[in-house]
């Protein structure tokens, strides 16, 4: 049996996700890896003759109960066939079960689960790693075409963008919660879209990848933000041997947890080496025990948003430090400007200073 990591590929409407399965295709095929991919199951559904938009209350709950059927059936059939490949293996959704939930109220989601025998936690727990494209429709509107799917309910108009947008960020709420979540930016480059793709994957995989510093400044908050996700997380550093780093991070949502287990170790060409597995609730009670002396945990509030096609990460540090606030780009190319929003006011540029590196961030002072 070889190992097997299934992927789920998302985003909102015209985000890039059709060129960007070729890509992952052609570019993990020719290291050795086997690639299965599962189509979009709503398009299917569309094709068939389903329209999601209908007001028959009964043919809807019906078709979306049906396509959920579908999407896991599909799923678990692919990953069947993946367990005799004797290459390592690659299963990658083109959406995932839980894009489902964004199209219906949170009550009808509750009773299709229900009915299919499953629900909100078990389905998110049936991935290794989202990947959410963020629609053209927010920040690269010039690129927003109905071209590649010809039944797309979000037109090329005002009033479609303004729901694509809106579809967008209903589908990272739906998502919000696994432990491996990543936003990946609009960009002036469409290449540096699907690179940031493929680097995400790769990470999935294990595989080496580029030490990159994110960008990040010391803010404050001067407005509003509109649509933002929020969480509570706390972050141990656990004791380690030399030129590694684990960390042990709780995240919550509205009373629901995630914990995530990560290490890093850099290799001798200067790459580094990224493991993250999600641990059980009782397993991080147990590791909180290997706590480093020499470093307190850290306690922030996160607030992420996107704006104009970037997306952000806002933490306000309550513990060890208080009254800081760091706002963090996601995947912004080195050449490409940073569109900050007019609720933020930049005060310091702190990319690469070690000194705010959380890891730093938590030793104790004497």
């Amino acid at each position: 049996m070889s190992e097997i990591k299934k992927i789920v590929l998302t985003g909102g409407p015209c985000a890039g996700k059709t060129t960007a399965m070729v890509r992952i295709i052609e570019h993990f095929t020719s290291l050795g890896f086997k690639v299965f991919t599962i189509p979009e199951i709503p398009t299917i559904f569309s094709q068939a003759g389903m329209n999601y938009l209908t007001d028959n209350k009964g043919l809807f709950y019906e078709g979306e109960k049906a396509t959920l059927e579908l999407q896991l059936g599909f799923e678990d059939r692919f990953m069947r066939m993946a367990a005799e490949c004797h290459e390592p293996t690659i299963v990658v959704c083109d959406r995932g079960a839980m894009d489902i939930s964004a199209y219906m109220q949170p009550e009808m989601w509750e009773e299709i689960t229900a009915a299919v025998g499953t629900n909100t936690q078990e389905l998110r727990q049936r991935y290794d790693a989202v990947l959410h494209l963020v629609s053209a429709a927010d920040g690269a509107e010039q690129f927003y075409t109905t071209a590649t799917n010809a039944v797309r309910y979000e037109q090329m108009n005002e009033e479609g963008l303004r729901m694509a947008r809106e579809l967008d960020k209903k589908v990272i709420k739906a998502w919000t919660g696994h432990p491996h979540l990543r936003v990946i930016n609009n960009h002036e480059d469409f290449n540096k879209k699907l690179n940031r793709v493929i680097l995400e994957i790769s990470h999935v995989l294990g595989l080496p990848q580029p030490i990159i510093e994110e960008r990040k400044y010391i803010v404050e908050l001067i407005g509003e933000i509109p649509d933002s996700t929020e969480s509570d997380i706390v972050q141990t550093y656990l004791v380690a041997e030399p030129g590694c780093e684990i960390r042990l991070r709780r995240r919550g949502w509205q009373g629901s947890f995630v914990n995530v287990h990560t290490t890093k170790k850099r290799t001798e060409n200067n790459k580094v080496l990224e493991t993250e597995r999600q641990v059980s609730n009782s397993l991080y009670e147990s590791l909180l025990q290997q706590a480093d002396p020499y470093r307190q945990s850290i306690r922030k509030h996160r607030k992420s948003f996107i704006w104009k096609g970037q997306y952000f990460e806002l933490d306000t540090y309550y513990e060890p430090v208080d009254h800081l606030m760091i706002l963090e780009t996601k995947g912004v190319a080195d050449q490409e400007s940073v569109k900050f929003p007019p609720f933020i006011r930049v005060i310091e540029d702190i990319t690469g200073n070690k000194r705010y590196y959380n890891y730093n961030l938590a030793l104790r002072r004497s």
